[in-house]
């Protein structure tokens, strides 16, 4: 049974590497704050910042429940909707298949290193599925991540529905007065992106050391069969011996 531990140190780093990343794109769906939005409207919004998230919509306000105490008030964004935006839609979908692959690709990665310390086979092929997985992992998770992180960066508004009390640019076939407040003053990168970036980031890098693996070439002794009286160059031995004059002395 060959020995080929250490040859997978690299690997073992790179799936404590996949682990810490899946982990951290399971923590970027579940965050909110995806996109900050400063609003000038105080009337609902009394905090003055909502948060944009790829599954809800979240603020503090104490209009709404006419008391001192602040709460937060959230409504959910559904695929199905028509306001919903193509970036929100597609970090739903894709956030969620990122989240299958990388639990894929980590398997695939843990049983090649099982094979390396009990010296099996399938090593390499259990690598590189595993490494094709984590990348394909972050690519999933990095391009909604990207695509939000533009719209942040060109302040781009969403038509939400009146109910959800969010900021949305002005309809103009609307009255002024059933008109909601205008788009949001300003827009800055949430929590929620810089840790998707840095999940991606981590799988990619994954990903790519799994890939690198490459097996020691091992050696096969070199074993000749040698016939009754013959020694290992193929000269005939004498298996009578020689007599030692000085023993015989």
């Amino acid at each position: 049974m060959p020995y080929l531990v250490h040859t997978a140190h690299a690997q073992l780093v790179a799936l404590w590497l996949g682990t810490v990343g899946w982990t951290l794109v399971i923590v970027t769906v579940g965050l909110v704050e995806w996109r900050v939005w400063e609003v000038s409207d105080l009337s609902f919004i009394t905090s003055g910042l909502a948060w944009v998230g790829i599954w809800r919509v979240c603020f503090y306000s104490h209009a709404l429940i006419l008391s001192d105490n602040q709460i937060m008030f959230c409504q959910r964004i559904r695929l199905s909707e028509s306001f919903t935006p193509p970036e929100i839609a597609a970090a739903q979908v894709l956030m969620l298949v990122a989240l299958f692959l990388g639990l894929a690709g980590n398997a695939s990665v843990i049983y090649g290193l099982r094979n390396v310390y009990f010296g099996l086979n399938k090593i390499r092929s259990a690598f590189a599925s595993g490494g094709v997985l984590l990348i394909l992992t972050g690519a999933s998770s990095l391009v909604p991540v990207c695509w939000n992180l533009r719209s942040v960066v060109n302040n781009q508004t969403i038509s939400f529905p009146a109910e959800f009390r969010m900021p949305s640019a002005p309809t103009i076939s609307f009255p002024a007065e059933f008109r909601m407040p205008s788009a949001p003053v300003n827009q800055s990168i949430g929590p929620g992106i810089i840790v998707g970036i840095f999940a991606s980031v981590l799988l990619v890098f994954s990903g790519l050391v799994f890939l690198s693996y490459r097996a020691p070439v091992m050696l096969e002794p070199k074993v000749r069969l040698s016939w009754p009286g013959e020694g290992p160059s193929g000269t005939h031995v004498n298996h009578q011996g020689i007599d030692n004059p000085a023993f015989q002395s």
